[in-house]
């Protein structure tokens, strides 16, 4: 594993609310009240890019990826999930894994883009879904930790 960097906020802490840890990454559900299931997969090791891993360490990143993505689709039923790997504010290796609906606040841009919902003013669909979603969240978190313990990634 990779040295630390004192001054990035993935080495400092997990970076949201820890659903999954392995030897090499760890799974986190980050707190968006707009995006419920809203997960990352952070590589533990202060790396910048996907090329600064082994092929193996590429693979196992990918695979956990992939596993929140299906365990989202599964049991959040999202209209598309959105797959990001930026790091331009933060340079450290993550991927953000988005369930992303229909009618949410920046459908179909992307969740960084300017809204085109303003808050306070969604729809009664969209409160709807946002309370079976927070229903369906214990259910996914579990899955997220069956998935990735499947993985045998410890």
């Amino acid at each position: 594993m990779s040295a630390r960097d004192p001054d990035c906020p993935l080495c400092r802490e997990d970076g949201g609310t820890l659903l999954w840890r392995g030897t090499h990454l760890r799974v986190i559900e980050v707190d968006d009240a707009d995006y419920p299931g809203f997960t990352r997969v952070v590589w533990n090791g202060h790396l910048p890019e996907m090329t600064s891993l082994s092929t193996h360490g590429r693979d196992m990143l990918m695979r956990a990826v992939y596993t929140i993505e299906q365990a989202q689709r599964d049991i959040l039923g999202p209209d598309k999930v959105n797959l990001a790997s930026l790091g331009n504010m933060v340079p450290h290796l993550h991927w953000h894994v988005i369930p992303r609906f229909r009618g949410d606040r920046h459908f179909p841009d992307a969740i960084w883009a300017p809204p085109r919902v303003a808050a306070g003013t969604e729809s009664d669909d969209w409160h709807a879904r946002q309370a079976r979603i927070q229903q369906l969240l214990p259910r996914y978190r579990n899955r997220v930790g069956e998935a990735m313990n499947a993985l045998l990634w410890q």
